[in-house]
């Protein structure tokens, strides 16, 4: 029961976590880089994780797992 609740609050905060990485996305493609509510470069921080991938050849299965999470929820 503990362990289930545990999983519940770290699967909530998950969630939370990826609305708000998807949001200031967004925000900064609409605003751009400078947006004066987003603490730092988050398209370039994404863009860096991406890219480090990318050296081990796994840059097209994480951009089609992303793109496939984004689309089914």
């Amino acid at each position: 029961m503990l362990m289930d609740n545990i999983i519940g609050w770290i699967r909530k905060l998950t969630e939370a976590g990826v609305a708000v990485i998807a949001l200031a996305v967004v925000v900064q493609i609409i605003f751009g880089a400078d947006a004066a509510f987003l603490p730092g470069d988050i398209l370039g921080s994404l863009t860096g994780i991406i890219s480090s991938l990318g050296g081990a050849n796994l840059v097209g299965l994480v951009a089609a797992f992303l793109i496939y999470k984004i689309f089914t929820r």
